[in-house]
């Protein structure tokens, strides 16, 4: 489980890189595009944060505000496309690579809440 972890955390960071290497191209939008870049990187600063939980609950809660923050980065993901700010293949990329994160982030929300559950906690 731990190295999954690492590798989520692993994950986010590299794509809030992706995210600020594809927005430092972006000319005008400079709003939406500091929004995109605040939800991308608070995205792996939740799952570093999830790490240092002082409980399970904590833990879970972390891993929620990251999944919603993967879920507001696809919004302004499409939003900054659809002001044709993002090439077709820019957006693609990060909408599959924020997608493959907010999955693994929901498959680790319900293992957690699982093994919550199942120690009475």
């Amino acid at each position: 489980m731990e190295r999954n972890k690492n590798q989520l955390r692993e994950e986010s960071i590299e794509f809030a890189i992706a995210v600020s290497d594809i927005c430092d191209n972006v000319k005008g939008c400079s709003v939406y595009v500091n929004q995109l870049l605040r939800s991308s990187s608070s995205i792996g600063a939740n799952i570093h944060e999830a790490k240092y939980a002082q409980s399970r609950s904590d833990f879970i809660h972390k891993l929620e505000i990251a999944l919603k923050e993967s879920f507001e980065t696809d919004y302004w993901i499409e939003l900054i496309f659809r002001k044709n700010k993002f090439s077709e293949g820019s957006y693609k990329t990060l909408k599959n690579y924020c997608g493959i994160i907010r999955r693994k982030l929901i498959a680790s929300i319900t293992t957690a809440k699982k093994n919550q559950d199942n120690f009475g906690v």
